[in-house]
Parts: C-alpha cells; sequence; structure tokens
C-alpha cells in the first residue's frame, strides 16, 4: 500500500468541508479557493475543485454569480447559500466530534 494514496483518500474526504469553510466569510473567485487551500498544504488542482464546486451547487449548497473582468472571460464567484451556512455549521459539529474520536484512539495506549 502506498502512502500517498492514503493521505490522497484523506484529504478528499475533507475537501467539501475545507471548501465550504473557505467560502464561509464571503464569496470567492476559484483561484482564491484554490489558492487558500494550498497554502494550508491542501494538494488540489482544478480537475478536483470544479466537480466538486458544481456538486456543492447542484445540493443547493453554493451559488454563483458572473463578474466581467477587464483581463480576460467573465469570472465566476461562489458563496454560500443558507443552506450551505446551516451545513456548514453541522459539518463544524462533526468535525470537532470526529477529531476528538480520532485524537482519543491515536493517543491511547492498547491496553488489551
Amino acid at each position: 500500500m502506498k502512502i500517498e494514496n492514503t493521505k490522497a483518500q484523506m484529504r478528499k474526504g475533507v475537501l467539501e468541508y475545507c471548501i465550504l469553510s473557505v467560502l464561509k466569510d464571503g464569496e470567492a473567485y476559484t483561484s482564491d479557493i484554490l489558492e487558500t487551500l494550498k497554502d494550508a498544504k491542501m494538494l488540489v488542482v482544478e480537475g478536483t475543485i470544479y466537480p466538486l464546486l458544481t456538486r456543492l451547487k447542484n445540493a443547493g449548497l453554493l451559488s454563483y454569480r458572473w463578474e466581467e473582468s477587464t483581463g480576460g472571460p467573465p469570472r465566476k464567484y461562489y458563496e454560500l447559500t443558507e443552506k450551505g451556512k446551516l451545513f456548514l455549521t453541522e459539518l463544524d459539529g462533526t468535525w470537532g466530534e470526529l477529531q476528538q474520536a480520532v485524537n482519543k484512539v491515536t493517543s491511547e495506549k492498547n491496553t488489551k
């Protein structure tokens, strides 16, 4: 088993949560979302993020608007919908519970 495959699967598992979290403070352009994720060491490429953004939009968690650009094609800016904000709040709680559980399992000695 290759460690890189496992690491990639772990990142994929939390990527939607991270995208929603990036947008919690306001709208963002796709390249800004990618930059924030890359700065956090979440290795993501455009080919991965666009289908995720579309899926989140189709689920009613995101909306977008087009803005004309002086230096190229129009830009699509994403933001959380009210449903997306509620969903993110639920994920925050779930993440906290999961983090505690993983920390407990990985830090306790097996006494069996």
